[in-house]
């Protein structure tokens, strides 16, 4: 007895695993779930910790061991979905942004999201003109550490926050003349609500950017707003396809397609590449969830996606949750007293310092960072001029759950799509976790030669492992003529195996098919409804005029064969 005892106490103990969750402040929230525990419980959990009631626009992000970013599906098991031993390591993230961030219901959520935005302008996922960079970065300041002071903040203090990947002195002094001069007395909920207006009128508001290649071998980002499917490419939007005119999205293997309709006679075909087949299905998942979420009016619109045409073949995915329009029509019952909220202040960040008052991340020289900055410019302008960027095509934002003035500021700025006076790369940010002085010559180098940083590892941070310097962009792993003759190669073996399976389905069908005729006829079964089908006429003339004299010819080649193998063996 003692001994059953002691192992189901051990079977129980094995059923536990610990959790970790990074919250957007980069504190930790830490449980223990239940082995068979779902995503939603998980999440549950932490929206009751935060005391968020406004919770469809989050979700839970994990990376695995090849560095693939993942959404928690709260619908499935979170051991299944994770691929590595515990504990887990995961990262709480805006999943679907507020089409009018300014306008939710209530603060603590602005204050998430305005979290999340600032998070995005360090990584370089946010990019804006210089001039929207200096009011977003001052409106940080002006959250974070209160009116000017000139005791506490002497000259240059601006430089003592990093807001961006990188940027120049002048910038930094117009920070600090906003900040000084047209900011006072505005309190941090005014100051988070004035930074969400200002971020939601930018092209890249809400793009969580998913690197691809388009046909021609040239890298791009592909990416899901609020408001449509958007491509990037240099520092320009090439390609913006609103929700209603979106009709479907494939993939197979690491290709990605984009279905459209523009106009009644006018469809679009967009077809990109993806690194790794396990990118291209989170890009399509990541599209489906999106389309479904901003387009469909009622949850109970939502259907079941399939990859492919064919039912045997593809990946088939769900969205489950509710849509924006329901999401806004319960945000608007909610009726409580405001909840306290806990700012993040001073504490330093994990992977987003730009309240820390410590030094700049980098220990360059001021000159030797501005000739970097002068480099970078330089690229970024023979790369604005190159032949790189495929034709920019002129299309206006979509109505739905569009604000009045960011529909008026694009229509002057939707001729030329130029979203940036730099080139929309967030893998050329700095490192989002503070280095030692000796490494900092490498990250610089590293910044000029346009090698990753910011979202590999950042998928490092949430997966809590050390970065590994070994990670390069796939898209200088492979040359233009390697892709062209791979991607024949694929094309010939994605032939064989559809081939494949058909018949493989065929096979099945046909075996499936004469197990019931042999139940039909050769059964005893005495049930209703193969009864009913025994009586019918129709089955009894193809029992005695086919089956029958079939099952005979059968019977005598099996006897002929048996008898011939008896002889032999005689």
């Amino acid at each position: 007895m003692l001994s059953r005892f002691m192992s189901g106490s051990i079977r129980n103990l094995d059923r536990e695993y610990s959790c970790t969750v990074r919250l957007l402040d980069d504190s930790e929230y830490t449980c223990t779930i239940q082995r068979d525990a779902k995503g939603q419980y998980l999440f549950d959990l932490i929206c009751h910790h935060l005391n968020l009631l406004e919770k469809d626009y989050f979700g839970i992000r994990y990376v695995d061991p090849d560095k693939q970013r993942h959404w928690l599906e709260f619908s499935k098991s979170i051991a299944k979905q994770m691929k590595c031993q515990p504990p887990f390591t995961m990262c709480l993230r805006v999943k679907f942004y507020p089409p009018e961030p300014a306008y939710l219901k209530e603060e603590i959520t602005r204050y998430f999201v305005f979290l999340q935005i600032k998070r995005d302008l360090y990584h370089g996922r946010l990019l804006c003109k210089t001039s929207d960079a200096a009011m977003l970065a001052a409106h940080i300041l002006q959250a974070e550490i209160g009116n000017y002071d000139p005791g506490k903040h002497p000259d240059g203090y601006s430089s003592k926050f990093q807001f961006f990947p990188k940027h120049s002195e002048k910038l930094e002094r117009r920070i600090s003349d906003i900040h000084k001069r047209e900011l006072i007395g505005q309190t941090p909920e005014t100051s988070e609500r004035n930074f969400l207006q200002k971020a939601q009128m930018l092209e890249t508001y809400g793009v969580d950017p998913h690197p691809c290649k388009d046909v021609s071998g040239n890298p791009a980002f592909l990416a899901f707003t609020p408001f449509g499917f958007v491509v990037l490419q240099g520092n320009k939007r090439v390609h913006f396809l609103k929700w209603n005119e979106l009709t479907k999205l494939k993939f197979e293997g690491k290709t990605f397609h984009v279905y459209a309709n523009q106009n009644e006679d006018k469809k679009i075909i967009l077809t990109y590449f993806a690194p790794t087949p396990e990118a291209c299905k989170h890009l399509w998942k990541c599209g489906v969830e999106n389309q479904a979420f901003y387009k469909l009016e009622k949850s109970s619109q939502v259907r079941t996606v399939s990859s492919s045409n064919l039912f045997f073949k593809g990946s088939r995915f769900r969205f489950s949750g509710r849509v924006a329009k329901e999401v806004m029509e319960q945000s608007a019952k909610i009726k409580r007293e405001p909840p306290e909220i806990h700012r993040a202040g001073l504490v330093p960040s994990r992977s987003c310092p730009s309240i820390t008052h410590g030094p700049r991340l980098t220990s360059v020289p001021r000159t030797r960072r501005r000739a970097v900055h002068i480099s970078i410019m330089e690229g970024l302008e023979s790369l604005r001029d190159s032949a790189h960027s495929t034709p920019v095509r002129s299309v206006s934002h979509g109505e739905c759950f569009m604000p009045r003035s960011r529909s008026q500021a694009t229509d002057a700025s939707e001729r030329t799509a130029v979203i940036s006076d730099e080139a929309y790369s967030p893998s050329d940010s700095v490192l989002p976790t503070p280095v030692a002085e000796h490494s900092m010559e490498l990250a610089v180098s590293r910044q000029v030669n346009g090698a990753p940083c910011s979202i590999e590892e950042e998928k490092e941070s949430e997966a809590g492992t050390p970065m590994r310097g070994e990670v390069g962009d796939f898209g200088a792993q492979e040359g233009a003529g390697g892709d062209t003759a791979l991607s024949e190669v694929e094309q010939v073996n994605k032939f064989v195996l559809s081939v494949l399976r058909l018949l493989l389905v065929t096979i099945g069908l046909l075996f499936v098919l004469l197990l019931l005729l042999i139940i039909l006829t050769e059964s005893d079964l005495d049930i209703a409804f193969l009864r009913d089908i025994r009586q019918t006429p129709e089955f009894q003339q193809f029992h005695f005029e086919y089956f029958c004299p079939l099952r005979r010819w059968f019977a005598c080649k099996l006897r002929w064969v048996g008898g011939l193998l008896i002889n032999k063996g005689e």
